[in-house]
C-alpha cells in the first residue's frame, strides 16, 4: 500500500483521450474511456505503470546506495584519523617496530598522510642495528615506493615531498656515484618544494642545508666526474649551507640547534670562509623528535 501511495504521487492519474474524442461524437465524452477502450489499452497502461514503478524503485535504490557510500566514506576518514593518531603516538614514543607493524597493515591505503608515515617507518627500521644488510636494502626501496605513492596521491603534502627526497637519497647508496649525482637534482627540487609548502618545517630546511654542504664539500674527483657526466652538475657553497642551518635553528621551537649543524658548520670555520658564524655549543642536546625526523 505504501508503494502504491508513493507511485500515485509520482505518477498521478492522467486523462486518456480515445481516438475520435476530438470530434466530440464519442459516447463516453471527451475525457472518459469506455470499458472496451480500457480493456483495449490495458497492456499499454500496465507497461506505463511498470516503467514508472521501476523508475521509482531505481531512484529509491540510488538514494539508499548514495547514503550508504557517504556513511562508509565518513567511517573511512574517521578510521584513517584514528590510525594516524596512533602512529604519531608510537613515533613520538620511539616505538619504531610497533609503528612499522601498525602501518604495514595499511600499505595498500590511498591516503598520502598514511603512506609517507609508512615510508618514514620503513626507513627507520632499515636503520636499526639489528637489521641485516639485505633487509636494509629491501626496506630502503620499499620506503621509496611508499613515498612515491604518497606524492602521487597528494602533491600538496610537504611531508610527502620531504620523505620522497630523503628516500631517493638513501637509494643512491646502492646505485653508485653517477646515480647519486643524477638524483641530486630531484632531491633538491623536492626539498625546495617541501620548504615552499611549509616554510616552518625545520627538518626540510636543515636537510636542504645538508644538501648544500654536501656539494660544497664534494671531493675534486667526484666534481670532475660530475663535470664529465653532466652539462651543469649540482653545486653549492658553504654560505648557502650555513644560511639554511641558521634558518632551521630559528624555526626550532626550543633554543637548540641540531648538533649535526655544528659539525657541518665547523668545516667552513676551520677553512676561514665564515669567521663570523657562531651558535650554541655543539654539546647542546637537540629535541629528540627533531633528530628522529631525519
Amino acid at each position: 500500500m505504501a508503494l502504491a501511495a508513493r507511485l500515485w504521487r509520482v505518477v498521478p492519474p492522467r486523462p486518456w483521450l480515445p481516438v475520435g474524442a476530438a470530434s466530440g461524437r464519442s459516447r463516453c465524452g471527451p475525457r472518459r474511456l469506455c470499458g472496451s477502450e480500457v480493456v483495449g489499452n490495458g497492456g499499454a497502461f500496465k507497461r506505463s505503470l511498470l516503467l514508472s514503478a521501476l523508475s521509482y524503485l531505481g531512484f529509491e535504490t540510488y538514494q539508499v546506495i548514495s547514503q550508504a557510500a557517504l556513511v562508509r566514506a565518513a567511517a573511512t576518514v574517521f578510521r584513517v584519523e584514528e590510525i594516524l593518531e596512533q602512529a604519531d603516538y608510537l613515533y613520538e614514543s620511539g616505538e619504531t617496530e610497533k609503528l612499522y607493524q601498525l602501518l604495514t597493515q595499511y600499505k595498500e591505503s590511498e591516503d598520502a598522510e598514511l603512506l609517507w608515515r609508512l615510508a618514514r617507518a620503513s626507513r627507520d627500521i632499515a636503520q636499526l642495528s639489528g637489521t641485516s644488510e639485505e633487509e636494509k636494502k629491501l626496506l630502503v626501496y620499499e620506503a621509496l615506493e611508499y613515498a612515491k605513492r604518497a606524492l602521487e596521491k597528494n602533491e600538496s603534502s610537504f611531508a610527502a615531498h620531504k620523505w620522497y627526497a630523503i628516500c631517493i637519497s638513501d637509494v643512491g647508496d646502492y646505485e653508485g656515484i653517477k646515480a647519486k649525482i643524477a638524483n641530486a637534482y630531484t632531491i633538491k627540487e623536492h626539498f625546495e618544494k617541501a620548504i615552499e609548502l611549509n616554510p616552518k618545517d625545520a627538518t626540510s630546511i636543515h636537510l636542504m642545508g645538508i644538501w648544500c654542504y654536501t656539494f660544497a664539500e664534494m671531493p675534486w674527483y667526484q666534481r670532475r666526474m660530475a663535470n664529465v657526466l653532466f652539462a651543469a652538475p649540482p653545486s653549492s657553497t658553504y654560505e648557502e649551507a650555513l644560511g639554511y642551518f641558521h634558518r632551521a635553528e630559528q624555526d626550532v621551537v626550543r633554543p637548540f640547534v641540531f648538533s649535526k649543524d655544528h659539525l657541518m658548520g665547523s668545516r667552513p670555520l676551520l677553512s676561514g670562509e665564515l669567521q663570523s658564524w657562531a651558535g650554541p655549543s655543539s654539546g647542546a642536546t637537540p629535541p629528540s623528535c627533531f633528530e628522529r625526523g631525519l
